[in-house]
Parts: C-alpha cells; sequence; structure tokens
C-alpha cells in the first residue's frame, strides 16, 4: 500500500453507509485502525442513525442530516476521550449506523400448537401465524442490549426471538380472553392490536416496536378440521333422507355412464335400493287418495291396515285390532274418516263395511220372563 492510500484510509473525509440490502439493522463503519479525521463530514440519511462508540462506551447518536465532526458536534466523545491534542490529530472511534426504516413482511407462527380449552368443543390445539412490521425506536439502546460487537446485524438474528416473543403473547392472550373457537375469525384485528401492546414493554428495552402485527390465520389440527367439515355438512344436508336419495340418484348416474356389465349391474342394484327407498316411504306418508299414478300397483288385499284422520292429522296405518281398539277407546268416531289403500277417497268410518260394526248398539237386554 503507498503511503498516499495509505493516509487516505487513515484519515477519512467523510463517514456514511449507504445501504444497498433490504435486512441490515446495523452496519459498522470500516476504515483503518478506526482513525477519522477531526473535520470530515457525518452523513447521516433519512430512516438512518448514526452511533459513536469509544473504548467500548456509547457516545453521540446522530440523527439524518450532515454534520461536521468537531468539538461542538461531538461533546460526548470529547468529554470521554479528552486528547491531549484536543481535536487537532485524527481520532479513533467505532461509528455504527442503525437503519430506523420500517422492515415489512416478517413473518411469525407457532412452531408447536398451542393447547386452549374452547367452551364449546373442549380441549382443542390451535396454530396460528401471521406477519408484522419492525423499527429501531432507541438506537443507543438497541446497540447496548441487542448488537454490542457485531460489525454487521441483520434481521435474520433478531426474528426468532421476536417470534417467541408474539407466539407467547399471543397464547396468553388466548388464555386470558377465552374467546370461542368459532369466534376467533371475527376477532383477529383485536387479538393483533391486544397482542402487540402486550409486548411494547419488552420491546421498548431493546429498543425496538412493531408498528403493525397481523394475526393471518388460526387453524386447528386435520383431524379436528375434517369434523368439524362434517359437522357444518350435517347442518347444511338437514334432512338426512332426502340426502340418501339424491346419493344413490348421483350413484346411479355415474354407474350409467359406465357402459361395462359392473356399471350396469351396480346402476340395477342402485336402482333396487331407490325403489324400495321410496316404496317405504310411500307407505309410512300414505299417498293421497285419487292420485295413483299410471302403473300404479293393483289394491292391496282387504286386510289392508287403515289410515285414519284423527284432529285433522293423518295417523297409520293401523291393523285391525289397533282399529278395533282405539273404536272401543272412542278415538274411532262413526264420523271418524279412514283410508286405506284401494278405497277411492277418504270416507266415514260408519260407511266403511269392515268398521260399521264396530259402532252397532249393544244388544238390549232379554225380555221379560212370561209369569
Amino acid at each position: 500500500m503507498g503511503l498516499w492510500d495509505r493516509l487516505k484510509n487513515e484519515l477519512v473525509d467523510i463517514v456514511q453507509f449507504l445501504d444497498d440490502t433490504n435486512n441490515t439493522l446495523v452496519y459498522r463503519f470500516e476504515r483503518f485502525q478506526n482513525e477519522i479525521k477531526y473535520g470530515a463530514k457525518l452523513v447521516v440519511r433519512e430512516g438512518q442513525a448514526a452511533a459513536f462508540v469509544n473504548e467500548g462506551k456509547l457516545a453521540d447518536v446522530f440523527g439524518p442530516g450532515t454534520y461536521t465532526l468537531e468539538t461542538k458536534n461531538l461533546p460526548i466523545l470529547g468529554t470521554l476521550k479528552g486528547w491531549k491534542y484536543g481535536f487537532e490529530s485524527p481520532f479513533k472511534a467505532e461509528v455504527y449506523f442503525v437503519s430506523t426504516r420500517q422492515f415489512t413482511d416478517l413473518k411469525w407462527g407457532t412452531m408447536n400448537p398451542i393447547m386452549v380449552r374452547d367452551p364449546e368443543f373442549g380441549p382443542v390445539r390451535l396454530r396460528a401465524f401471521g406477519t408484522y412490521t419492525m423499527r429501531v425506536k432507541d438506537p443507543a439502546a438497541f446497540i447496548r442490549e441487542i448488537v454490542g460487537t457485531d460489525n454487521r446485524f441483520t434481521t435474520e438474528e433478531i426474528v426468532a426471538q421476536l417470534r417467541n416473543v408474539i407466539v407467547a403473547e399471543f397464547a396468553d392472550a388466548l388464555g386470558e380472553n377465552r374467546i370461542p373457537l368459532l369466534d376467533l375469525a371475527g376477532n383477529q384485528k383485536e387479538m393483533s392490536g391486544l397482542v402487540a401492546e402486550k409486548m411494547r414493554p419488552d420491546l421498548e428495552k431493546l429498543g425496538i416496536e412493531l408498528p403493525r402485527l397481523m394475526i393471518e390465520n388460526i387453524s386447528l389440527p386435520p383431524e379436528v378440521e375434517q369434523a368439524l367439515d362434517s359437522r357444518s355438512k350435517m347442518g347444511v344436508i338437514g334432512d338426512l333422507n332426502s340426502y340418501a336419495k339424491l346419493q344413490a340418484a348421483d350413484a346411479m348416474r355415474d354407474a350409467a355412464k359406465n357402459p361395462g356389465g359392473a356399471g350396469a349391474v351396480m346402476a340395477m342394484g342402485m336402482g333396487g335400493v331407490m325403489a324400495g327407498a321410496m316404496g317405504q316411504t310411500a307407505y309410512a306418508s300414505g299417498p293421497a287418495p285419487g292420485n295413483a299414478g299410471p302403473g300404479a300397483p293393483p289394491p292391496l288385499p282387504q286386510n289392508a291396515p287403515f289410515f285414519l284422520a284423527i284432529d285433522g292429522k293423518q295417523v297409520g296405518p293401523f291393523e285391525m285390532g289397533l282399529v278395533a281398539m282405539k273404536a272401543r277407546a272412542g278415538e274411532l268416531t262413526p264420523t271418524t274418516l279412514v283410508w286405506r289403500q284401494g278405497m277411492h277417497e277418504w270416507t266415514a268410518a260408519k260407511n266403511v263395511p269392515e268398521l260399521s260394526g264396530m259402532f252397532a248398539p249393544p244388544p238390549s237386554g232379554p225380555p221379560a220372563i212370561p209369569r
């Protein structure tokens, strides 16, 4: 190294840091033997702060601007150093440039599930993740508490610690507020603000702050999510009988698309199941009289059970023995409308031959014995 080059390195005229990265929090200005020329220019740009460290002690901190490094601008450093030559000769000091801008889109998330007690589902395990922004609020505290003598400190060196703090406060907020699981989605913004506020005192001691913290998602284990999906399906389906018929019809349609024998056999089998299900439903509810469509089966034998119209509602079917019991109990009267398969319309019980005898007056006593 030539004499001129060495002098240029020893007597730095401009102290500045042009950051071409997106993750540098602190950068130590490098120069030969840490010597800075008296009267050198210090350039601190927007989003930066410059901190002078002398013999391990933090001295002066400069905000954005251009400064001439002389006694009036370095009062604390001058007091700490006390050179016998004043500032007329080069002085030694470490200069740390601290980025005070916001670092965005930093990620956080739970490495392991958090166990919480839900009022509806009981103990459940939750996972959560989101993003946050960070900035250095107090450069002096940040250097003292976090950076130390690191010549280049990046966001990767602190995000793990911040993630742990966020997760701890998030778990604490979940336990304290006892928000039901199904209501968490509607309270994510409030939860985010609560977690950020709980972290603020601890972060201030480190010289940093989180201007924005977001909870983007709160999820359950896959098996719990599947159970919830099944429960939601049940609520949407409602009538299981109708749903079963729909599923059978869909299966028949899919099987019919298969031209092979297996598809035809499956379609025939599913058709039989559908016919049986529909027949049972029709028998249970009773078809409306006179509405037998084309292709309907012939009337059942005369001993088919009866349907009764009691209090305006259709009840039954009842076998003849039960019908007789209802007649004796007074539930079936001569004017009660009845119907069974083979009849064209509802008819009063007294007009049905099989039932009219149930309402005959009891026989009078025997005649008087002649004297």
